[in-house]
């Protein structure tokens, strides 16, 4: 008998498809969560995993524009983003104040290594800020599908007012009881009890998962919020004891300003080094500058290249060095062992030699 033929890989090419908005709902002033509906044929296409986001395409004034959303939806429902509003955000603000029922927005299927299991029947501690709710009430919603399952989830903001999915919490916290625990952490309101009062910082984490809610009992810890509340959770929870495998990161924003590329007196300028880019199974090259990122640089000749923020945040433009070496300036999207094995962010990486072929497939 002949074995059946492997399923092929799922292409890493950006493709994008026209999806219309069914609802957009205010989740609090400045924020909005916006479903889409996914025609028949494209079901699978776009059928996504807890956590996952979705990348927005739009063009103005002639510019390509993306931006990447994490899906706030369970698993197997329609898909759905959490949007909090960016002063002068292109993006944000477009979505949480212009988008109606109807409109037609360009929509890359789903993106992302967070793979929250929920036929595990798992215990799960979130810890999120901000709009960093969004993928953990993915999580959330998603694991607690299982009987067995349980949620711990700390969650700060700014005051009562802010806090996105606020209903939604309470609706899912009444549908599995004590299965689902949520701590509120407020910074500009004070609380009854003065340990949900203030920021997550380092200190506030250290008593949380000391007294309310032990690290020790979870199998996984999912992280989500801006860059200094992941900093001060990824030591409070490595003198705590827990292991780097268990716990999961995304960031949704950094404020610091990347680091200058490494240079050397003698770098060359102008087209010098011959870069191979692989996706799909299709070899592109062409000759670059050392000045411009690897995925500036060949996105001249492929426009199907996987991104989405530029920068170093997101995990999208994710490629593999097979040959050559590259300066990559920032990374928080790579884990150590990613980097190891020689994977970088093309959108942070600048080649450096004659020749370079970064992978997209690997």
């Amino acid at each position: 008998m002949t074995a059946p033929a492997p399923a092929a890989a799922p292409s890493r090419s950006a493709v994008f498809h026209p999806l219309t908005v069914t609802s957009v709902e205010r989740l609090c002033e400045d924020a909005a969560a916006i479903t889409f509906r996914i025609p028949p044929e494209l079901r699978e296409a776009y059928a996504f995993r807890a956590g996952q986001s979705l990348t927005l395409r739009r063009f103005i004034d002639g510019r390509e524009e993306r931006r990447s959303y994490s899906i706030c939806a369970p698993a197997g429902s329609a898909p759905r983003i959490g949007v909090r509003e960016i002063p002068d955000g292109l993006f944000s603000s477009w979505l949480v104040n212009e988008v109606r029922p109807g409109a037609t927005i360009e929509v890359q299927t789903p993106t992302g290594s967070w793979q929250a299991d929920p036929d595990s029947g798992e215990r799960h501690l979130c810890i999120a800020a901000g709009s960093g709710i969004t993928p953990m009430l993915s999580v959330a919603s998603t694991v607690l599908s299982h009987p067995l399952a349980q949620v711990s989830l700390l969650y700060g903001n700014r005051t009562s007012q802010t806090v996105m999915f606020a209903e939604e919490l309470g609706d899912l916290k009444n549908q599995h009881g004590p299965r689902l625990q949520v701590a509120h952490v407020l910074s500009r309101e004070p609380r009854d009890v003065e340990l949900f009062s203030g920021r997550l910082d380092a200190d506030r984490l250290r008593l949380l998962l000391t007294t309310l809610v032990p690290v020790e009992v979870f199998d996984h810890v999912w992280l989500c919020g801006p860059l200094q509340m992941i900093q001060d959770a990824r030591v409070v929870l490595a003198d705590l004891g827990v292991p780097a495998d268990r716990v999961h990161v995304e960031l949704f924003y950094v404020d610091a300003p990347p680091p200058q590329p490494r240079r050397t007196v003698d770098t060359p300028t102008g087209a010098t080094t011959e870069l191979t880019t692989v996706l799909d199974g299709h070899r592109t090259t062409s000759t670059v500058s050392q000045e411009s990122t690897i995925l500036d640089s060949a996105q001249k000749s492929r426009a199907d290249l996987p991104f989405a923020c530029k920068g170093g945040v997101c995990g999208t433009c994710r490629a593999k060095v097979c040959d050559g070496e590259v300066d990559m300036r920032r990374n928080y999207a790579l884990e150590d062992h990613e980097v190891e094995a020689g994977f970088v962010l093309t959108c942070q990486s600048f080649p450096v030699g004659e020749a370079v072929t970064v992978d997209y497939d690997a």
